[in-house]
């Protein structure tokens, strides 16, 4: 089990502008918390604290691409300056495209691994030496159940969020003992527009503010470093990583109807 995440401090949600990001950027403002909202383009957070009215929080906005590392610094550094310590990273910002086997393309993966893997990887070079200063704070990686195995249409989205699962673990070995959380978030299908564009049926569907809510409380009361949601799929998705691929395969046909 892990800490409870309270206390003072910002909360820092990147790809706030739409989807999980900005329902759980909402959930903290209605919760009173100081969040740093982060998106490549202004227009998709300016309506934030318009929705947000009526909420003890604050919302600031901060632009940056966060593939680039030099831009992702001088954002947290921003932040560290305008608004204080970073006391939790969201690190939410990605991408979703289908890349299908019969229509393979590299830049596509290649796009995916920069959008969903490097902006993280970008995120924590940048946010990682003030929370090891302070010996305090959490991480959390918003990686996906899609990154467990392989699914239609996700061979380059399904390789970029089993490198996230990977990374987390090994951050969480690494930094264990240093004051620091780190937690794995692992959602299933929730709707959002990325979801919107899968091809095939979305088994459990979730809606995003249900997600956000559980995402909450997952954050701020503590407990198991990997985050999943809705569980009855991901138990469903681990169980099925047990089975042989003969086995495997036929039921992911039979899930997605494929």
């Amino acid at each position: 089990m892990t800490a409870a995440n309270t206390g003072p401090g910002v909360v820092w949600i990147t790809g706030a502008g739409s989807g999980i990001g900005r329902a759980l950027a909402l959930r903290y403002l209605r919760a009173g918390a100081i969040v740093a909202g982060t998106a490549r383009r202004l227009e998709t957070l300016e309506s934030l604290p318009a929705e947000a009215r009526g909420a003890g929080g604050r919302f600031h906005a901060f632009t940056a691409d966060l593939t680039d590392l030099a831009a992702t610094r001088a954002a947290v550094a921003r932040i560290d300056a305008e608004l204080g310590p970073i006391r939790l990273a969201v690190l939410n910002a990605g991408t979703h495209k289908p890349t299908p086997g019969t229509r393979f393309n590299a830049d596509d993966v290649r796009m995916l691994l920069d959008s969903n893997v490097m902006t993280v990887a970008n995120s924590l070079d940048a946010v990682l030496p003030g929370l090891l200063a302070r010996r305090g704070g959490m991480v959390a990686i918003n990686a996906s159940l899609a990154g467990y195995g392989g699914l239609p249409s996700a061979a380059g989205y399904g390789a970029s969020k089993a490198a996230l699962i990977n990374m987390a673990e090994a951050l969480k070995l690494d930094l264990d003992g240093k004051g620091i959380t780190v937690r794995l978030i692992s959602p299933g299908f929730v709707r959002t527009p990325l979801t919107d564009r899968n091809p095939f049926p979305m088994p459990f569907l979730m809606d995003v503010d249900v997600a956000a809510e559980r995402l909450w409380r997952a954050l701020e009361t503590g407990g198991d470093f990997e985050i999943i949601f809705p569980r009855r799929f991901a138990y469903i998705l681990k169980a099925m990583r047990l089975l042989p691929y003969s086995l495997y395969f036929p039921l992911v046909r039979r899930f997605t109807g494929i």
